[in-house]
């Protein structure tokens, strides 16, 4: 058997250790290598003097123009046929070659250090082989002290594309082969630190650090801001050392104390962070409180380089995820660049460190039966995956959970990781979402579960996975209940993040969770002409792939927040202002408010007329407060909208809320003579123009561009029953002085289902009004992805509102939705989302002015519901039709949609659709428009 085929872990390599800066020499090996692509894995080893050169770190497929291979990508499915250990013969190999010069350190041992290489590698130094690596996103070290030699030495690493370890590693990622993270070579001195492990814990506001040591003593452990210095001659020596009155590390709170471990010959510096994780029952606690996880699961992904790490880039998309007030990572599905983890220890994030290992695909054909999870011929590598993720992580005070990998089958494999693990490290517990009956791990997880499901597994710890026993329900019942992945955030959505937000505080033993995911897979890519583009799935020609399925983040893949981001942040915002104006409960787990500014706002009808600070005593974490309003706060305008808004800030918004004070008086529309400037067309009752704005339309529309929601949900019957492809046949037209009444049939094509639809158009006081009435046949059987009627302008570039804003809201996902005045351009009331689709509804809008020379107002109707609107420059088929942005045709007009109902978005691209109470089912629809020019 081949090594890139067999069961073990590699061969040759250093036990793993932790991932500390250190003050031992080390020679970086990145740059630019000597790089020749193989079709297959047993290529002759060759003089590499005519080979093309390729940067390292870097993903080959990712340069050479396509000559080097092209990026896949698969959720689920491997991308060649099941049958472990083999792979094919067609395995692309990379052989990458460069020269160093041997430092002259004075060293006693030189490693050779691997931080991330994919898949299975070999090493030859100056010609003799070293050893194999495995485990992509894990380090590798090995010893060629007696390999290299004063002078040039020569390196050579063969990378296969395809081994027995891509069998373990089929996460829901773009498969990118090469070495994508640092090379290195280590100088190890003779009187050197071997490895270190600082377990600092807190208890009652002391701290005390458990350290564990190998090396050459007499060592030194030295914290001077805790006046802490102890030197050990051995390792008999070494010993817990209470330190004193110290400041816990939380997320919210990140107190670190550096420190560093010396030896005569090398000092190593690491940043204690105090803090005790604990499982009481059915609770997760770090010290001694409750977490909540306002989480999100990241994968490393950058647009141009991969998952080469970017430490620009990493910073920015964590202090994002701080300003949007989420508090947790789940390393979906491996350990990330460490340099990941010194952030979250900075910035404060709790940390899921997940093992790289995942065997879903094992599960896309039912007649596989041979999962690793329970082969014991998988079990040393197993075991070596999870040994190496906690080895090198494992003094990040982030890290307050272990998970064993993601979707695999559970079996004894898994079991023998979590052993392993509680034996290693009792300070931590372990997750893994597949041991459903939690039989071997510490929690209760579960992915993309219903309302409903969360209720029951906070209630009786059963669910509608596992088909537990009576027994196994009681230890659920018994154990903390985190939702590993919920939210399916791919394209517009996900909705019902406040309903699920509702039930995770409803229930004690739920700890909330990970939104799937942080941010679009995307790779900036362009077309045959030039036009550059982020490419997913199927667009590099892949014979197997599963679409923009790899599209489904939070941050769009050039880095632009999403609406969806924005409705997290406002959904779990730690400060919860009440019902009642003056009131508040907060969310922190341990820091109290005292940070926070708190100011009111007040509008009438969108134009502000009073601002001011609020002086609010300190809430400690996890409690209700009250506060004075002052008395302008509370004043109502004679006539029109009052809006109270209240604002809580801690170096960004923490919390939101808007209170209306008042209401505006009942519409009253006056009828004038004539039709305020309208002209229609006499033969279908169109309009055409007001005034001197030209105006077609209305047009009934029941269609909008899917959303990946709607495409995975119910969105097939939306063309099934020809939604898409209505046809409008004129019944009657009665034209008056003041009025026209325009009856239309609404139908498609081979159905006898319809709407009847009135457009009764009448002169008002500076304007014309348009009231329309929509009544269904009976016979439908699908929801309407929208009831609302279009019109088309020949331009538009700027708009303004007195609505809800100021991004894109929907029934499901208006939490972060504020009543204002709003103005935007044309292109930016749309999210340029990576699949073309629904984008852009803002309802309950009051007015809108389009450049200043049309303005279109609503009347509420009896409950105080309004239309609502959004403007796009292509028709929703048009849309539907494109599946990229770059695709759509080019447009010199607008059209305008103004909605009386939208249908939600819930999570159906992986999790549940939109709940009953969002979801819009067909039914009689009544609403009026004003227009003035």
């Amino acid at each position: 058997m081949t090594y890139y085929e067999d069961f073990s872990p590699g061969s040759n390599r250093l036990p793993p250790r932790s991932w500390v800066r250190s003050s031992a020499p080390v020679l970086s090996l990145n740059g630019d290598w000597k790089f020749k692509l193989w079709p297959h894995a047993d290529a002759p080893l060759e003089d590499p003097a005519d080979w093309d050169t390729l940067p390292v770190p870097s993903h080959w497929v990712l340069h050479g123009d396509g000559r080097y291979g092209r990026p896949i990508y698969t959720n689920i499915k491997y991308p060649f046929p099941v049958d472990p250990p083999y792979v094919p013969d067609e395995n692309p190999t990379g052989d990458h070659f460069r020269t160093f010069t041997l430092p002259d350190w004075g060293v006693d041992r030189f490693v050779l250090r691997f931080d991330g290489v994919e898949s299975t590698f070999k090493v030859w130094v100056n010609g003799t082989e070293v050893g194999v690596g495995k485990g992509s996103r894990l380090a590798t070290e090995f010893d060629v002290t007696d390999l290299v030699a004063p002078g040039e030495n020569a390196l050579l690493v063969r990378v296969h594309q395809w081994s027995a370890a891509t069998y373990l590693e089929d996460q829901d990622q773009w498969w990118l082969p090469g070495i994508f993270r640092d090379v290195s070579l280590l100088g190890r001195p003779s009187k050197r630190i071997d490895d270190v492990w600082l377990q600092a814990s807190f208890t009652d506001g002391h701290g005390v650090v458990t350290p564990e040591v190998s090396g050459s003593f007499p060592i030194t452990l030295s914290v001077p801001e805790l006046a802490v210095s102890v030197t050990w001659q051995s390792p008999s020596e070494v010993a817990p050392i209470e330190v004193g009155s110290v400041e816990p590390w939380s997320a919210e709170s990140p107190r670190l104390y550096d420190c560093t471990v010396a030896a005569a010959g090398e000092s190593v510096h690491l940043r204690l962070g105090f803090r005790t994780v604990r499982i009481d029952g059915d609770q997760f606690l770090v010290n001694e409180r409750k977490v909540m996880f306002y989480g999100v699961n990241r994968h490393e992904t950058h647009p141009v380089l991969g998952r080469v790490f970017d430490l620009d880039h990493a910073r920015r998309d964590l202090l994002l995820m701080k300003q949007h007030n989420i508090n947790a990572i789940r390393t979906s599905h491996y350990p990330p660049d460490p340099r990941v983890l010194e952030l979250c220890d900075e910035l404060g994030l709790w940390v899921m460190l997940e093992c790289d290992l995942e065997t879903h695909g094992f599960e896309f054909d039912p007649s596989i039966t041979d999962n690793p999870s329970e082969d014991v011929r998988w079990r040393e590598q197993f075991l070596d995956r999870m040994e190496r993720t906690v080895e090198r992580d494992k003094n990040h005070p982030s890290i307050v959970i272990w998970s064993l990998g993601n979707e695999c089958a559970t079996g004894r494999n898994m079991a023998a990781m979590a052993q392993w693990t509680h034996e290693r490290d009792p300070g931590r517990p372990v997750h893994f979402e597949r041991d459903h009956a939690s039989a071997y791990t510490d929690m209760h997880s579960r992915m993309y579960a219903t309302l409903s499901e969360l209720a029951a597994i906070a209630t009786t710890g059963n669910s509608s996975e596992g088909n537990l026993q009576p027994e196994e329900a009681v230890r659920q019942r018994n154990r903390p209940f985190v939702h590993c992945e919920y939210g399916h955030a791919m394209g517009n959505g996900p909705g019902s993040l406040a309903d699920y937000q509702a039930v995770y505080e409803q229930y004690p033993r739920l700890h909330g969770g990970f939104i799937w995911e942080w941010r679009d897979h995307g790779i900036l890519t362009k077309t045959a002409d030039g036009t550059p583009f982020y490419a997913y799935g199927g667009d590099f020609g892949e014979v197997v792939h599963d679409g923009n399925f790899v599209m489904d983040g939070m941050v769009l893949p050039d880095g632009t927040p999403s609406p969806g981001l924005a409705e997290y942040a406002a959904v779990i915002a730690p400060i919860v202002f009440g019902d009642e104006p003056g009131t508040l409960r907060s969310r922190y787990h341990c820091i109290d408010t005292a940070a926070v500014r708190f100011t009111w706002r007040r509008e009438d009808d969108g134009v502000e007329v009073g601002r001011g600070e609020l002086e609010v005593f300190p809430v400690p974490a996890g409690e209700s407060g009250r506060f004075e309003l002052p008395a302008e706060a509370l004043d109502v305008a004679a006539s029109g909208e009052t809006w109270l808004t209240l604002e809580a800030v801690s170096g960004h918004v923490v919390g939101s809320r808007q209170y209306q004070l008042s209401s505006r008086p009942p519409v009253s529309l006056v009828r004038a003579k004539g039709l305020g400037g309208a002209v229609f067309d006499p033969r279908t009752g169109s309009l055409l123009r007001i005034g001197n704005v030209e105006i077609t339309g209305p047009r009934l529309e029941l269609y909008r561009a899917p959303t990946d929601n709607d495409i995975r949900a119910g969105g097939w019957m939306w063309h099934e029953r020809g939604l898409d492809r209505l046809e409008h046949r004129v019944r009657d037209i009665l034209i008056g002085d003041d009025s026209i009444t325009v009856s239309v049939r609404v139908a498609a094509a081979t159905a006898a289902r319809c709407i009847e639809v009135t457009y009764h158009w009448f002169g008002v006081e500076d304007g014309v009004a348009l009231r329309v009435d929509a009544v269904p046949s009976q016979g439908w059987d699908c929801t309407w992805p929208r009831l609302g009627v279009r019109f088309e302008l020949p331009s538009v570039e700027e708009a303004s509102w007195f609505g809800t804003g100021p991004l894109e809201s929907y029934s499901d996902s208006d939490t972060a939705a504020q009543v204002g005045r709003f103005t935007s351009s044309m292109d930016d009331l749309n999210v340029v989302y990576s699949k073309p689709q629904e984008t852009g509804h803002r309802p309950q809008l009051r007015s809108l002015e389009l450049d200043g020379r049309l303005r279109i107002d609503t009347v509420p109707d009896r409950t105080g519901h309004r239309p609502g609107f959004s403007l796009s420059r292509h028709t929703p088929q048009q849309v539907a039709a494109a599946a990229h942005p770059y695709e759509l045709p080019s447009s010199d007009r607008v059209y305008l949609f103004v909605d009386n109902a939208q249908h939600g978005l819930g999570s159906a691209a992986c999790g549940p659709d939109v709940l009953p109470q969002h979801a819009n089912w067909p039914a009689a629809h009544t609403f009026t428009l004003l227009f003035r020019a």
